[in-house]
């Protein structure tokens, strides 16, 4: 008892004992606190460092491995697809004729593009361009801007970006890509000027309407060159580009149009606002009107011209066709598309039963079905020439390229007899090529012309040529030079002529045809000055070939019939409707002479007429 008493007296507690040791623990345990608070921001700063570090590190990084790979990318030449170009055709007042190769695009300098046709285009792909290093945050974020917001849709990409894109990489969408266009869009940004990326652009880039390329893309819509693209047309282009393969219908579908109405109002405000057109301009701007999409057929004969100029310019720079076809050239030919199309539609409505126009001895006017109803058919060829010069303004081989390649006024025959009576005048001397042409059992249209044009050129022989001067990228590349020699002298061009006269009873002077051999048609008028004619018929009923050749100073023209069934020539009569082959052959002759009275609408003066047409 007493033990335990001794006991609780032992572990009794001493209230101000206790109270003294709980204040040191409370005060231990306050600074523990302020030491592990202490210790955990000095901890969070060191990780702060390091993680700050790091990042900088990691930015270091990223920064030296862009230097680089910026010092390590070059920019690539442009892929093949954006290199390759179409030659173009033209006739002699520099209207459209057609084109050959892969890709219809022609390079031209930028100095050919009107200013206001690159600041339309600024104004709808990049209005930073002239100012933004070859990419441009801004723009990225305006196009996102413009999305979310139902705005106008803006392109992200820079104009340089969308070049590089288009014309040095392929079209490939990734993240390495992207970032290996921005690259080198910032590299081509430094290293050229403005000017020659826009240039490069604007060579490069699809219109829609199968164009590629600013030049293209006039011809296209407008059917003018770029360098002639006015204030309107310069902001269609422009607007077009943002959506090309739907906008290539403007014109034809409403809807479409009514839509790039829309957008080509928007660029022109942007031209406006930055000053790049006036506000007189803005206000006097009308939207233009397009050509019709999709063209309708093609003019089958045209490709007849295309094929002989297109060989012959390839021969005068020492090409072949296809390097021609795909070298962006600007072919100027010599031929009057004007009278040659009214020489075509002339021969389509005259001929019978078509001339070459279908399968199977089908008409080119509705499939009548042949003449002789055996399955023969008629061909016409024409050729016009200027004499003393040699330029070949028609050239009609054909009605239909696409059913008959073979070119009737190059490589047709027609059957020697009356034809070269005159140049084969004992006593006479001829030199080449006419002495060798009065040798010839079957010389073609385009011979048989030139031999006409000499006679008009008194005495002076010109080789026949198609391509007047062949140009690229502005520079002219082929100047043609006519070549001519004296193939007859004065007293050949007088026997001659006399023998011509008489065939055709001239008398005194005086032009009056007369029917001669059943090859003339009855005179109607008489012209004040004489203009020379001569005609024939082959030889006889049987006669495969029929033609007229009439010439002045200023041109010569020949046309010939011919007829075949199977690819084999067959006799002329019965082809020709009521009246007989010669008969036809002259009338027609004439009426195409009647048509160049004003060829195409740029001669500088009207031949004198001839005798007028049979009822």
């Amino acid at each position: 008892m007493n033990a335990r008493v001794k006991n609780r007296t032992k572990t009794r507690v001493n209230p101000r004992a206790l109270l003294r040791h709980g204040g040191t623990r409370l005060r231990g345990i306050g600074t523990f606190l302020r030491r592990t608070r202490l210790r955990r921001r000095r901890t969070r700063a060191r990780r702060l460092r390091r993680v700050l570090a790091a990042l900088l590190t990691l930015f270091l990084l990223v920064c030296a491995a862009v230097v680089v790979a910026y010092r390590m990318t070059p920019i690539p030449e442009p892929h093949p697809e954006t290199v390759s170009q179409s030659t173009v055709f033209v006739d002699s007042g520099g209207e459209y004729l057609g084109r050959r190769g892969p890709v219809d695009r022609q390079d031209i300098p930028l100095k050919q593009v009107p200013r206001h046709v690159q600041d339309a285009v600024i104004a709808a792909e990049n209005r930073s361009f002239r100012t933004d290093s070859g990419v441009a945050p801004s723009a990225i974020l305006r196009a996102a801007l413009a999305t979310v917001t139902g705005g106008d849709r803006q392109g992200g990409s820079t104009i340089t970006q969308q070049y590089v894109k288009n014309a040095l990489l392929t079209p490939e969408q990734s993240l390495e890509r992207k970032a290996h266009e921005a690259l080198i869009a910032v590299k081509l940004d430094r290293t050229r000027s403005k000017d020659d990326i826009l240039g490069g652009y604007l060579n490069t880039v699809y219109f829609g309407r199968g164009a590629a390329g600013i030049e293209s893309a006039a011809r296209n819509y407008f059917g003018v060159g770029a360098h002639d693209l006015t204030v309107s047309q310069g902001a269609a282009l422009a607007s077009i580009l943002n959506l090309p393969s739907y906008y290539e219908r403007a014109g034809a579908d409403a809807k479409v149009t009514g839509t790039l109405e829309r957008r080509w109002v928007w660029v022109l405000d942007a031209m406006a606002d930055s000053g790049a057109i006036s506000a007189r301009e803005r206000t006097a701007a009308r939207f233009p009107a397009f050509r019709f999409y999709p063209p309708g057929g093609s003019n089958g004969q045209r490709q007849y011209l295309i094929d002989t100029a297109s060989a012959e310019a390839a021969d005068r720079l020492g090409i072949t066709e296809d390097q021609l076809a795909r070298g962006g050239y600007k072919v100027h030919t010599t031929f009057d598309l004007g009278l040659q199309d009214e020489t075509a539609e002339l021969v389509r409505e005259r001929t019978p039963d078509g001339d070459a126009g279908g399968k199977d001895g089908k008409s080119g006017k509705g499939g009548k079905g042949v003449a002789d109803g055996k399955g023969a058919r008629l061909h016409t060829a024409v050729v016009a020439t200027v004499p003393g010069d040699g330029a070949v303004r028609v050239l009609y081989g054909g009605a239909d390229y696409a059913h008959q390649p073979f070119n009737d006024a190059v490589d047709g025959a027609v059957e020697a007899g009356t034809v070269l009576e005159p140049f084969s005048y004992k006593g006479l001397r001829f030199g080449d090529p006419l002495g060798k042409l009065a040798e010839e059992t079957a010389p073609t249209p385009l011979r048989l012309n030139s031999a006409y044009a000499t006679l008009a050129a008194d005495g002076t022989y010109a080789a026949p040529y198609t391509v007047a001067k062949i140009t690229k990228a502005g520079r002219t590349v082929h100047t043609a030079r006519p070549k001519t020699r004296t193939a007859m002298d004065g007293k050949a061009t007088a026997v001659v002529t006399e023998l011509l006269n008489a065939r055709q009873g001239v008398r005194g002077g005086a032009y009056v045809p007369g029917i001669k051999d059943g090859a003339f048609l009855p005179a109607r008028t008489v012209p004040a000055t004489p203009v020379g004619h001569s005609a024939g018929a082959g030889s006889g009923p049987g006669a495969r070939t029929a033609w007229r050749s009439v010439y002045s100073p200023r041109l010569a023209l020949t046309l010939a019939l011919f007829a075949e069934r199977g690819g084999k020539p067959v006799r002329v009569a019965g082809l020709t409707g009521s009246l007989p082959p010669d008969t036809y052959a002259a009338l027609t002759a004439d009426e195409v002479w009647n048509l160049a009275g004003s060829p195409g609408g740029r001669s500088p003066q009207k031949p004198e007429p001839t005798a007028a047409p049979l009822p």
